[in-house]
């Protein structure tokens, strides 16, 4: 599987909901998002180049993912 960046949001919403089903992603602050999404085995990009935009778009794809299992 090839490396996650931080343009994948579909991808890392999708691995964050697996890693935690039960979590609520809107809870999350930035701070311990960003730190969850480095933290993935497939990660593989910059930690400096994580932005605001780029947060909010995984954290959406997160709920998404959440609200499927509903």
């Amino acid at each position: 599987m090839p490396a996650l960046k931080w343009t994948d949001a579909d991808e890392i919403g999708h691995r964050l909901h697996q890693a935690d089903p039960g979590a609520d992603p809107l809870a999350v602050r930035f701070i311990e998002l960003r730190d969850c999404v480095t933290a993935l085995a497939d990660f593989d990009d910059d930690p400096s180049a994580c932005s605001e935009g780029a947060l909010e778009a995984i954290q959406m794809a997160w709920v998404d993912w959440a609200g499927r299992d509903q």
